[in-house]
């Protein structure tokens, strides 16, 4: 019973990236014009795929490049881009007579011998396009020309895999010459030498050559990957070997059809197939160009021989493909770095920075670079000329004519950085200790104090990055007092700190019950919380804020100063450090199951660093202190101070329970900080001691002269 039967090519579809509507946009508008001329454009595919994918030609945004070289490891494909003006020109132009013109141009590439030294032009495409730059809605049709000859191609056995035809060591002969000739040729279609137990690859030209001495194969690299079929680029493959060589065949011919993948950096080819055919000698004396007739136009959706239609209105606009571009950034991290990252806990983050100086500017730009979409500057200080080399968001002209408001002007920069931000600038003074408000300003600062709770309250994460201590003391209350992530940056010369707030919990909730993210956690948050019960690190929930380690009250730390001391003086760099640092530590608390209460590790050995109680960035320190002029960094951790004039129980408990009144105290009344939290009494004990210590020392002196 004979099993010869039809020979049946898959199909190629298109895969065409938006991004080329993008590009042709630009050309359509800056080059083309009302010029309709075909114009070449280059696509590539593989033969790489995994089981069971449909093949397909990429056509991206560089195929209008005529400058463009494909991916490595793929095969290119030269085709013709008929743009037209109006829909009407699209619906009524001759598809026939274009799919006609670009077929007589496949063949003529194969009578004139083009095609045998570049087998690239084998599979040719054509895409007839119409653009509506209004609405950005693109009309579009593939075609995929395939010569049809006039008699049909039979296949005299099943396809077998190409192990079954090859032993191990002619298909490792094949893939090693396969290898060395294509770093210097296109290896669309190929021949393969057969020469008792060794396999060799050789070029198209070298047929005659080839085939004198040995016995010769057909090879191509195939996009398709079913089992029983070869992909389209074979049947024009066909074609150009029955017209040059079907006599020196003898009307039959073998073909490999090499599918050629990595997977988990092992090569694998033995899905490749092998195809024993009856292939139909071509005339060349008798063959009538005109009656050649060609197929290849590509099904729709539907399944139907008709265009398709594609709306890019929400994605063409160039500040929507911006956004994309910064979330596409961000995804590729979690295609194979880290899968667990939540791009969306870390984008959705409202972030408050309070100062829009030197830092401020570039903890924006750090946050724009992890697609943090709300950011909110405060200053109420104006542009100088000194600031634009140094503070990132400033020109010259900001300086001029008294110079721009920082908050303001910061905030318009990033919009002009990155269009999808919800950027807003704040012209605020924030009252402090040590800065005396007289009676009739007493509403103004009210109103101040007011506008600064409501804008911690309706932000996730607030940043203090101003110039003094005292101006970082009622944000770090009202922060405590509203379960806020508050991070402090703070330079020297060649020195910064870095350092998280303590995030002091409610007593009714637990550790990793705490806020909706470590809810949405689930088992990951109770991990965490477990490891960070049984580790040794320090509770989120007790860790110090940036005035724990002082035993005096902030004060009016601008009185009495020289310019040196007015200005912060520091290295060049170390603002970009320490923002960096801030913007990461920021991102590591966010994507933590425990969010602002994750534990800080209080171990100074690297190998006690427990996955467990890590985010996916890893470790989530309490305080970052570096030191430029010894490139080092230390990570200490320390417990909230029972005394703290910013954090402490006594503190907070009088601010929700007095409010305004309270802070007038602080603003106005320099040691009732000191005095409510018990610091003059130590500091008197601290002082009799020292006495004391001091009066038993004069007493064995006048014992020893005796």
């Amino acid at each position: 019973m004979s099993t010869e039967k039809l020979l049946k090519f898959a199909p190629f579809i298109n895969a065409l990236d938006n991004g080329f509507w993008h590009k042709l946009t630009q050309l359509k508008l800056e080059v083309y014009k009302a010029n309709d001329d075909p114009v070449t454009l280059i696509g590539y595919y593989n033969n790489s795929d995994l089981d069971g994918i449909v093949p397909h030609l990429n056509v991206d945004y560089n195929a209008l490049d005529e400058s463009y070289h494909i991916p490595p490891l793929s095969f290119a494909s030269h085709g013709t881009l008929v743009n037209m003006n109006t829909i009407e020109d699209f619906r009524n132009c001759d598809k026939l007579k274009l799919l006609n013109s670009q077929g007589h141009q496949l063949m003529e590439d194969i009578i004139s011998g083009r095609s045998i030294e570049d087998p690239s032009y084998l599979s040719a495409f054509l895409l007839l396009t119409f653009a509506d730059l209004k609405k950005y809605i693109y009309y579009y049709w593939f075609a995929f020309p395939a010569i049809c000859l006039p008699e049909s191609i039979v296949l005299l056995k099943d396809a077998v895999p190409i192990s079954q035809r090859f032993s191990d060591k002619q298909m490792s002969g094949l893939l090693e010459s396969f290898d060395s000739l294509s770093r210097l040729h296109r290896l669309n279609a190929f021949l393969v030498k057969e020469d008792g137990d060794s396999l060799e690859v050789g070029l198209l030209k070298d047929f005659k050559e080839i085939s004198s001495s040995s016995k010769i194969h057909l090879g191509f690299c195939d996009p398709c990957t079913f089992s029983s079929n070869p992909g389209w680029p074979l049947r024009n493959f066909l074609t150009l070997a029955a017209y040059h060589w079907g006599d020196l065949l003898h009307n039959r011919v073998e073909v490999i059809c090499l599918r050629d993948r990595y997977r988990d950096n092992v090569r694998q080819v033995k899905h490749s197939i092998v195809l024993d055919i009856s292939l139909p000698s071509i005339n060349q004396n008798s063959l009538d160009l005109s009656a050649v007739k060609f197929v290849g136009w590509e099904k729709n959706e539907k399944q139907k021989l008709a265009p398709r239609m594609i709306n890019l209105s929400e994605s063409m606009d160039p500040s929507r493909l911006a956004e994309s571009a910064v979330d596409l950034n961000l995804k590729l991290m979690r295609w194979r770095l880290l899968p667990e990252l939540d791009i969306d806990a870390i984008s959705n983050t409202r972030c408050l920075l309070l100062g829009a100086g030197t830092l401020g500017c570039n903890v924006a730009r750090g946050l724009l670079g992890w697609g943090v979409r709300n950011i909110t500057l405060v200053d109420n200080s104006k542009i100088s000329y000194s600031n634009p080399v140094r503070q990132s968001l400033f020109l010259f002209e900001d300086c001029i004519n008294g110079g721009q408001h920082k908050a303001m002007t910061a905030a318009r920069t990033l919009k002009q950085i990155f269009p999808g931000v919800n950027a807003n600038g704040i012209d605020l003074s924030i009252p402090m200790p040590g800065h005396s408000v007289p009676e009739n300003c007493l509403e103004e600062v009210r109103n101040d104090v007011q506008k600064l709770e409501a804008l911690i309250e309706n932000h996730d994460a607030v940043f203090l990055l101003m110039d003094t201590r005292e101006s970082r003391w009622l944000p770090s209350v009202i922060g405590a007092h509203k379960r806020k992530i508050v991070i402090s940056a703070a330079l020297g010369f060649d020195t910064y700190l870095v350092v998280r707030h303590g995030m002091i919990a409610d007593d009714c909730l637990e550790i990793g019950d705490c806020d909706d993210h470590a809810k949405q956690g689930g088992a990951k948050a109770d991990a965490a919380t477990a490891t960070a019960k049984s580790s040794l690190s320090l509770d989120g929930r007790r860790l110090g804020c940036y005035f724990c380690n002082d035993v005096v009250a902030p004060g009016n730390s601008t009185h009495d100063r020289t310019l040196d001391q007015q200005c912060t003086v520091s290295r060049s760099g170390i603002s970009m450090i320490a923002a960096a640092t801030a913007v990461e530590l920021l991102t590591s608390i966010v994507v933590h199951p425990m969010r602002g209460r994750a534990p800080a590790d209080a171990n100074d050995k690297d190998n006690s660093l427990s996955v467990s109680f890590r985010s996916p960035l890893g470790i989530v320190p309490h305080q970052i202190r570096g030191f430029l002029s010894r490139f080092h960094v230390m990570l200490p951790t320390s417990v909230a101070f029972d005394k703290c004039t910013a954090c402490s129980d006594k503190i907070l408990s009088c601010y929700a329970e007095e409010g305004f009144d309270f802070l007038i105290k602080a603003f106005n009344q320099p040691t009732f900080l000191e005095d409510l939290t018990g610091l003059t009494e130590l500091h008197q004990c601290t002082e009799e001691a020292e006495i004391y210590e001091l009066s038993d020392e004069f007493g064995d002196d006048s014992g020893n002269s005796c």
